[in-house]
């Protein structure tokens, strides 16, 4: 699994291959992919960082698709169950998965000027981690990595 969320790529290709690999994963589970929920996914798709809930509630209060707070945290709150969302501690937002449909566990890199974020693979049952919780007789079930520093962008322009 690379690092996605600084690289150059074809950006309307990854919007697509999402919502294709939600919408399928909704039809194989039985699950429903509603309006609001595919728009959600596409927001976050199409921003490529993080975003907090109130931020995508402006969106959808815009486009006419709802103005209350649970418009937007049940349809984070759906995407997240299914895997089509992160949510990143740190920021109290969310990102839009990188490797939809894959089993993983991955740590974040946050750019602390632009908010954006890339997804790296990471596995907290493995390395020091791993080791100090196998120590201690302890089994690790979910870690959250997060790093926060700048972006390839935000270096080259000097932000700080």
């Amino acid at each position: 699994m690379d690092p996605i969320g600084f690289d150059t790529h074809d950006h309307a290709h990854c919007i697509a291959d999402g919502i294709a690999a939600a919408e399928e994963h909704c039809r194989t589970a039985g699950v429903q992919m509603t309006p609001v929920r595919r728009r959600v996914l596409e927001i976050l798709l199409e921003r490529h960082r993080a975003m907090g809930a109130y931020e995508i509630l402006d969106i959808l209060r815009d486009e006419g698709l709802g103005s209350q707070p649970p418009v937007a945290y049940r349809a984070l709150d759906f995407l997240a169950r299914q895997g089509f969302v992160h949510r990143i501690e740190r920021l109290n937002a969310f990102v839009a998965c990188a490797h939809p449909g894959e089993d993983h566990a991955p740590a974040f890199l946050i750019c602390r000027t632009c908010d954006r974020v890339a997804e790296a693979p990471s596995d907290a049952r493995k390395g020091r981690l791993g080791e100090a919780a196998r120590q201690a007789g302890f089994k690790i079930e979910r870690a959250v990595v997060e790093a926060v520093g700048l972006c390839p962008d935000c270096q080259r322009e000097g932000r700080s």
